[in-house]
C-alpha cells in the first residue's frame, strides 16, 4: 500500500515506521502532546525524526515562537532549523513561510537560559546588564579571590585555579555536596576542603559585586528560578512544546529545569540513546535517560529507533554484542541493509610502535584502494595514546588533523577583542577590564588594579574614566582609550562597535605581537562571525557559550594539504562517521582506561566509549591490540614494558562478531614463556589504578 492511500502525508512518506511513529506521536489526539522518549541508536537518522516532529507540529498549528528547541551545540541547532525549513515546504506554502524566520528559541540550554535570565532579570533579582565569563575568564576570578584569601601563600601546595575552578563547577552541575566531588573526583584536594568552602563563597559574592554569570550560573540561575512554582508555570505556558536533543548528555540541573516546567511531561519530548553517554566528566549522568518514563504518571512512551543507515550489518552485530554486556540498558538491536561479509578485525600487534607503523601502513593500503584520507579516522581513549602514531605519520609524511589544538576563543587576540568589548559593556567586570587595561602601553598590573578598586568604589552613575589616576606618560593614549569606550554606546547598530574596537586594536597589534599579521587573519574572521549576530549582547553571549572549533594555528592541520587523516578522541568523535575507523589500543588499561575503573559506573561508561567508537564506522572497523605498553612512573618497577591483555569489554564468547589476525612481525621476545606461567583471560590486568590511587593515600 502507497503512503497517500495510507493515509500518512508526503512529507512524513520516507521515513521508517519508527521515526513516522516519533514525528506523529500525540499531535492532533489532544491539545498538548504525553511525555515521549525516543531511544535513536547510532546512525538512525534522529535529527531527520525530530526535525519532522517540528515540522509536524507547525502543520497542526503550533506556533514557532512558542517552540523551545534545547542541543548541546549552536550549530546543531541551526542544522535541525534548516531541516524543519526544507520540510515545513513540502507541508504547505503558508508552513514553509512560518519556518522561513527559523526559531526564537532554538539554541544550547546555556544560550537559551542567558536570554531567559535577562527577560526575567527584574523578577529574579539579578542586572540584566549582566556580562557572561568564559572558562579562562572565570579561572582568572577565581585565582583573584584564591590570592586575596592568602589561598596562594599556603606552606603546602594549594589547588590551582583551575582545578578549584573545575571542583566547584562540579558541585554545581552534579549537585553533589563538597566532601562527596573532592572524594570521587579530587581526592588529591580532599585535605582543602574547609579552605574551599569560603573560596568558593568569596567566588560566588565577586561575581555578584562585579554584575558577572559565569557558564554554570547560566543553569544554576535557571534552576532557582523555575524552583518558584508560578514562574516555572509560566514557563511551561509559554512553551507548550520542548523539545530536547542528545537527551543523555544533561546534566541533573538540566533535567530538573525540565521537570519544573513540565511537571506531568505534557510537550515534552527528549530525544537520546543511553548507550552514547560518555560525559561524565562533564556532569552528566546516564540516570537521566534510564529514569525519563518512570517521571510521569502514566510514564513516558518509549519508540526505540533501531534501523541504522550508516554501518554495515558486521560492525553493528559486533557493538551490539559489546553493549549488550552492559549492566543496565533500553534493549535495542541496531540493523541495517548493507550487507557485507567483511566482521570488523582485532589485529594484535607487539606494542605501540607496531601499532603505529600497522595503523599507517593501513591507512595508505586503503586510500590505494580508494578510500581518501579525510574518510580514514583513528581513535583512541586519551590524547596521549596517538603520539607514537603522529611521529609514524609525520615520518611517513601522511597529513593528520588531531581534534582538541587551540580553540578560537583561546588566541591571545581574541580574548584581547572580546575582553574591550565586554568591559566596554559592564565597567565593573574586573577581569575583562583587568585585560583590557593592559593593552595600553605604560599600564600595567597595578595601575589597571588601581583602576578597577576605584570603579568598584564609585557610586553608580559616577564612573569617572579619563580622571583616573594613570601615569602620565599613558595619559594620552589613555583619553584616547576613554574616548573610544564612550563612543561606542553611540557607534550605530552592530557590528559598528566592533569595527571601531578592531581598529583601535588594530593600531596596537605591532607593539603587542611578532606575528602580528598571521594574527589580523582572525581578527578579521571575528569582524565576519559577528555580523551574523543581531546584537552585542547575543554575539558576547552566544560566542562564549558556542565558540567556533580552531583557528588556523591548531597543531596538526595540513594547510597545503587538501586530504589529510583524521585523528580523534572518541569523545570528540560522537556524532561523526567515517568509511574506515581505528581504534587504540583496545587493551585493559587503555579501553578502559586504568584510572577509569574505580566503580561500576566508571566502568560502563567505558563500555560505552567502545559501543560509539565502534559505530562510528561504515565500512572497515579495526580494533589494535598492542600486547605491552611502555609504563613510566610508580608502577611498582619503575619504567618498563608490561604486558597487556585484551579489552575486557570483548571477552572470548563475543570473538565470533569479529576476524583476528595479527600483524606480521617476529615473535615477542619472552611473551610465550610469560604468558605460559601466567595466564591471563581479558579482564585480568595489572591493576594501576589501584596503584594510582595508592600514591594520595
Amino acid at each position: 500500500m502507497s503512503a497517500a492511500a495510507a493515509g500518512i502525508p508526503a512529507y512524513l512518506a520516507r521515513l521508517n515506521d519508527a521515526q513516522r511513529a516519533a514525528a506523529t506521536h500525540g499531535i492532533g489526539e489532544t491539545d498538548v502532546c504525553a511525555p515521549l522518549l525516543i531511544i535513536a541508536g547510532a546512525g538512525t537518522g534522529k535529527t531527520d525524526t525530530l526535525a519532522h516532529r517540528v515540522a509536524h507540529l507547525l502543520a497542526h498549528g503550533a506556533d514557532p515562537d512558542r517552540l523551545l528547541l534545547l542541543t548541546f551545540s549552536r550549530r546543531a541547532a541551526d542544522e535541525m532549523t534548516r531541516r524543519v525549513q526544507r520540510i515545513a515546504g513540502q507541508v504547505s506554502p503558508r508552513h514553509a513561510r512560518l519556518a522561513e524566520g527559523g526559531f526564537a528559541w532554538a539554541g544550547t540550554f546555556h544560550g537559551v537560559g542567558a536570554r531567559l535570565l535577562r527577560d526575567y532579570a527584574g523578577r529574579i533579582g539579578i542586572d540584566p546588564a549582566f556580562t557572561l565569563h568564559d572558562r579562562e575568564d572565570s579561572a582568572d576570578l577565581m585565582n583573584l579571590v584564591r590570592h586575596e584569601l592568602g589561598f596562594s601563600g599556603q606552606g603546602k601546595r594549594f589547588p590551582l585555579k583551575g582545578t578549584c575552578l573545575a571542583i566547584y563547577s562540579s558541585v554545581v552541575n552534579t549537585q553533589a555536596d563538597l566532601a562527596t566531588v573532592l572524594q570521587t573526583t579530587y581526592p588529591w584536594c580532599s585535605e582543602w576542603e574547609a579552605q574551599l568552602k569560603p573560596l568558593f563563597l568569596a567566588y560566588v559574592e565577586a561575581k555578584q559585586a562585579q554584575r558577572v554569570l559565569d557558564y554554570d550560573d547560566l543553569l544554576l540561575y535557571w534552576t532557582q528560578m523555575v524552583g518558584d512554582a508560578e514562574l516555572a508555570g509560566e514557563l511551561g505556558r509559554r512553551f507548550p512544546h520542548v523539545l530536547v536533543d542528545e537527551y543523555q548528555d544533561t546534566n541533573p540541573l538540566q533535567a530538573a529545569i525540565l521537570l519544573a516546567m513540565k511537571p506531568d511531561g505534557r510537550g515534552l519530548t527528549v530525544v537520546g540513546d543511553d548507550a552514547q553517554s560518555i560525559y561524565r566528566f562533564r556532569g552528566a549522568t546516564v540516570r537521566n535517560i534510564l529514569d525519563y518514563p518512570g517521571r510521569f504518571d502514566p510514564p513516558a512512551r518509549v519508540i526505540a529507533l533501531e534501523r541504522n543507515y550508516r554501518s554495515t550489518q558486521p560492525i553493528l552485530a559486533a557493538a551490539n554484542a559489546v553493549i549488550a554486556e552492559a549492566r543496565e540498558r533500553f534493549t535495542k538491536d541496531l540493523w541495517s541493509e548493507r550487507a557485507a561479509a567483511q566482521k570488523p578485525v582485532l589485529v594484535t600487534v607487539r606494542d605501540e610502535t607496531d601499532q603505529a607503523a600497522c595503523v599507517a601502513g593501513h591507512v595508505l593500503l586503503r586510500r590505494e584502494q580508494g578510500v581518501a584520507l579525510k574518510a580514514q579516522a583513528v581513535l583512541f581513549r586519551s590524547a596521549s595514546h596517538s603520539v607514537r602514531l603522529e611521529i609514524e605519520l609525520t615520518r611517513r609524511n601522511i597529513p593528520f588533523v588531531k581534534f582538541g589544538g587551540l580553540k578560537f576563543l583561546e588566541a591571545r587576540h581574541v580574548k584581547d577583542i572580546l575582553a574591550l568589548l565586554r568591559w566596554a559593556q559592564n565597567l565593573r567586570d574586573r577581569v575583562s577590564g583587568f585585560r583590557a587595561l593592559q593593552l595600553l602601553a605604560g599600564i600595567g598590573p597595578k595601575t589597571a588594579s588601581r583602576v578597577l578598586d576605584n570603579l568598584q568604589a564609585a557610586p553608580p552613575g559616577c564612573l569617572l574614566l579619563a580622571e583616573q589616576p594613570v601615569p602620565e606618560k599613558a595619559r594620552a593614549e589613555w583619553l584616547e582609550f576613554v574616548a573610544l569606550l564612550d563612543g561606542l554606546e553611540q557607534a550605530g547598530a552592530w557590528p559598528l562597535p566592533l569595527e571601531q574596537v578592531t581598529r583601535w586594536y588594530d593600531a596596537q597589534m605591532e607593539r603587542l605581537f611578532e606575528d602580528a599579521e598571521t594574527r589580523r587573519a582572525d581578527v578579521q574572521q571575528l569582524a565576519r562571525i559577528a555580523a551574523t549576530y543581531p546584537s552585542r549582547e547575543r554575539f558576547l553571549t552566544e560566542l562564549t557559550l558556542d565558540p567556533p572549533e580552531a583557528n588556523a594555528s591548531e597543531a596538526g592541520v595540513p594547510l597545503r594539504d587538501e586530504d589529510y587523516l583524521i585523528l580523534s578522541t572518541i569523545h570528540s568523535a560522537k556524532g561523526k562517521e567515517w568509511q574506515a575507523v581505528s581504534i587504540l589500543n583496545v587493551v585493559d588499561g587503555g579501553l578502559p582506561s586504568d584510572l577509569a575503573t574505580g566503580s561500576e559506573e566508571e566502568i560502563e561508561e567505558e563500555r560505552r566509549l567502545l559501543y560509539v567508537a565502534m559505530t562510528r564506522a561504515k565500512d572497515h572497523l579495526e580494533l589494535l591490540v598492542p600486547q605491552r605498553f611502555y609504563t613510566t612512573g610508580p608502577t611498582g618497577g619503575g619504567d618498563r614494558h608490561v604486558y597487556a591483555g585484551r579489552t575486557r569489554f570483548i571477552p572470548n564468547r563475543l570473538l565470533k562478531y569479529f576476524e583476528e589476525r595479527s600483524w606480521p612481525l617476529p615473535e615477542l621476545p619472552g611473551f610465550e614463556e610469560w604468558q605460559r606461567r601466567n595466564p591471563m583471560e581479558p579482564g585480568q590486568r595489572l591493576d594501576l589504578a589501584a596503584r594510582m590511587r595508592e600514591m594520595w593515600k
